[in-house]
């Protein structure tokens, strides 16, 4: 695989020639200079030394919401940009944040096993032993809950295996569910186990998927030991994030709040996540069927499903508390268009002492932020207004970074240019998601920064991982070699540009780097300055890269004459969309009428596992034929629309200040005209008819998601409902930015 890699970036290398003489997009040939010059300042002030020591003492304590360490850090932060040239102001809001005072799992049959729930200290770690300080492992958000019952092993606990558990025989039905993290947001296992009516979930991490079975585990190596425990949200943000007692509205102190049990968000089950140390005795217990061989771990163990003589019970119990959340707001006034704003966002509260989640990622920006106090010291000032956050609340559920953005969402929509994100990184690859209309500039990005191991630009070198990925598939392999620029991912959720993006329609993107930093100390105790140094950036240079790539992001945002918006790339990746929406539409339609044949002629070798203790499937009901036709002709507008903004464009030469500022309004606030009125069905928070995180994924995003949802959950007349509702949306969308051609 890295003989592959290497033979790859070599040839790239050899073919794609790196030049800082390039143009920029935004900027005419005297002004592209001038900016290249300003970034090779900004990067002379960089020092990962500076990023060393910023991980260090951030992480130096626990420092969970509401937490002494919380606050220790929200003043640190303050103060290092109020010196570096910042104003600044820390915005407070009130939120609901349980933290647990009882905790038991045990089980009490056909043999006596009580859970350690707790994560010892190891040597090499100075911060593990922190024990006063730590927060215990627990799920937040999870109810209070007393319950005893037989216990079934669910898998990863996503809705197929539900599925294949229903075609065993098998309920949850008053039952306690086990599943493994992984395949989806740990928050979709218990609200899919709710809703089969199990009464508790309990999660681990399987060593099969995080442990020994990757590699050598913690402190010798990288990966999760027998105790390490990831703790986390079980909010169902899918539904909303933020605060739960204050959806959409910012949870100020005079905020009208829910009442607890009223908030959609909050589940109704026990939940708690264990070690695979406390997990084996549990599936070792466990009768019933043998468990599918893709539902294998690697305990050494024979894994069984269940139900029968092993019970269990779970007693939780959680102090649900009002806590400070407190966001650090940095600005820094632009020259020209003070009213128009370049954001720049990463957290700062962490599950425990939280080294590389967040605080990777928050050493970088406040490295960023330093450097650009360096460049004002010399006279230079952005032309646009530079707003960099701290958010404080992002794990409990992107809380922040929510209650701020509700709060003040009007003024966002007429003045936020852009959100930039960062969170947790680690040595590799880069990463990047976002508004497609970013997709060339951020390729121009990211072809400007060298990759600290390899010489190359970070461009070309995640071109190089795409084509390895690639291998075996020599159609996409083909395309990417023809293609000279990669494409950027869609945003789901599991960061703070989701409220940007998801909710009031600012254009946003995440940038990350990762890929070789694997490992087993998400959201432990392990998770620390120690861990971090050892496994995950080594010398510190990813961060200090991820701060060169950020800081580019920002500079040219901040100073573009001419805003980088390209909707010709939105124009084609929502294209694309629309025909992965047709093509699934007809694979459904094809492969359920084959299944159905097969039910009616007896034959279910084909339409379900031929295992013996398997129930025959039932059939289905057919797929209609959907028309796509109003969808189809709002994609033909809006590619003619495209062409005539690249028009108007190409023709700034001459433009005088008024020209500029209309068409850059034009330009940013088009992201907006995304949005539909109601939002999506049953989940009105996300209004993005784009982008969205699934309902049933979480984290992980559903792109057209009103039409898709649908498709996949066989709805067909609200998918035929939601077609119209796209199409809509991007008729206002093309005749929005055909104003790019009025006069201002």
């Amino acid at each position: 695989m890295q003989r592959t890699l290497l033979t790859f970036i070599t040839l790239l290398a050899a073919s794609l020639t790196f030049a800082q003489t390039r143009p920029l997009q935004g900027f005419d040939q005297a002004a592209a200079a001038r900016e290249l010059n300003l970034e090779a300042q900004f990067d002379s002030h960089l020092d990962a030394k500076h990023i060393d020591t910023l991980i260090r003492t951030l992480s130096a304590r626990p420092h969970h919401v509401g937490s002494p360490g919380d606050k220790a850090n929200t003043e640190l932060i303050s103060g290092l940009l109020k010196s570096w040239g910042f104003d600044v102001k820390v915005e407070t809001f009130t939120v609901l944040f349980p933290t647990p005072k009882e905790r038991l799992l045990e089980m009490t049959a056909p043999s006596a096993y009580k859970a350690v729930l707790a994560e010892p200290p190891v040597a090499g770690d100075a911060t593990s032993g922190q024990t006063s300080e730590q927060l215990p492992t627990y799920n937040c958000y999870s109810a209070d809950g007393d319950v005893s019952g037989e216990l079934v092993f669910v898998n990863y606990g996503i809705p197929e295996d539900y599925d294949r558990l229903e075609r065993m025989g098998i309920s949850v039905q008053g039952r306690i569910v086990l599943a493994r993290y992984g395949h989806s947001w740990r928050g979709i296992k218990p609200k899919v186990a709710q809703e089969h009516g199990a009464i508790g979930c309990i999660i681990y991490s399987d060593p099969k998927d995080d442990g020994y079975y990757q590699g050598d585990v913690y402190p010798k190596g990288a990966y999760k030991n027998e105790y390490g425990v990831q703790r986390g949200s079980v909010l169902d943000m899918p539904i909303y994030p933020g605060d739960p007692l204050t959806p959409g509205i910012g949870a100020t102190a005079d905020a009208k709040r829910l009442n607890r049990k009223d908030a959609a968000s909050l589940l109704k089950i026990p939940v708690l996540p264990i070690s695979y140390h406390d997990a084996e005795p549990l599936l070792r217990a466990l009768g019933g069927p043998v468990a599918p061989e893709e539902w294998r771990g690697a305990l050494p163990i024979t894994y069984h499903v269940g139900p029968g003589a092993t019970r269990v019970h779970l007693r939780l119990a959680f102090n649900w508390d009002m806590r400070p959340v407190n966001d650090i707001i940095a600005r820094l006034p632009g020259s020209e268009w003070p009213d128009e704003w370049v954001i720049r966002g990463n957290h700062y509260d962490a599950w425990v002492n939280g080294a590389s989640d967040p605080l990777s990622g928050q050493a970088a920006m406040l490295e960023e932020a330093r450097a650009i106090g360096e460049l004002v010291k010399t006279g230079w000032r952005p032309k646009r207004t530079l707003i960099y956050c701290a958010w404080d609340g992002e794990e409990p559920g992107l809380i922040g970074s929510t209650e701020w953005v509700e709060t003040h969402a009007e003024e966002l929509q007429q003045k936020a240019v852009i959100y930039i994100n960062t969170d947790d990184i680690g040595r590799g690859f880069l990463g990047v998601e976002g508004s497609h209309a970013l997709e060339p500039f951020l390729n121009e990005v990211a072809r400007d920064v060298v990759d600290p191991q390899t010489g190359i630009s970070i461009a070309d070198r995640r071109k190089a991982r795409d084509l390895v990925a690639a291998e075996g598939n020599g159609q996409v392999k083909k395309e990417l070699l023809a293609k000279k620029t990669f494409s950027i991912g869609a945003l789901g959720s599991g960061s703070d540009y989701s409220p940007f993006i998801q909710h009031i329609g600012v254009p946003s993107c995440n940038i990350g780097f990762g890929g070789e930093n694997g490992g087993g100390d998400y959201h432990s105790i392990y998770d620390s300055y120690d861990d971090y140094r050892r496994f995950k950036d080594p010398g510190f240079q990813y961060s200090w890269t991820l701060a060169k790539t950020t800081g580019r992001t920002t500079l040219r945002m901040a100073d573009a004459n001419l805003l980088p918006l390209d909707f010709k790339a939105l124009y084609r990746t929502v294209n694309g969309y629309l025909n992965e929406l047709i093509a699934l539409t007809d694979q459904q339609r094809e492969a359920t009428a084959f299944k159905n044949q097969l039910i009616r002629e007896g034959d279910f070798r084909h339409a379900a596992d031929p295992t013996k203790n398997l129930l025959a499937p039932k059939q289905s009901p057919e797929v209609p034929y959907l028309d796509f036709s109003p969808l189809q002709n709002a994609m033909r507008d809006l590619d003619r629309s495209t062409d005539r903004v690249a028009a108007t464009l190409s023709g700034s030469a001459g433009w005088n200040d008024q020209r500029f500022h209309h068409i850059n309004e034009v330009l940013y606030k088009a992201e907006q005209r995304l949005l539909s009125d109601k939002g999506l069905p049953r989940r009105p928070w996300y209004r993005h008819a784009i982008y969205a995180p699934g309902f049933y994924t979480g984290y992980g995003v559903k792109t057209l998601p009103g039409i898709r949802e649908a498709i996949e959950q066989g709805e067909w007349k609200e998918a035929q409902e939601q077609i119209a509702v796209v199409a809509g949306v991007l008729h206002a969308f093309s005749l929005w930015i055909d104003t790019t051609g009025s006069e201002p």
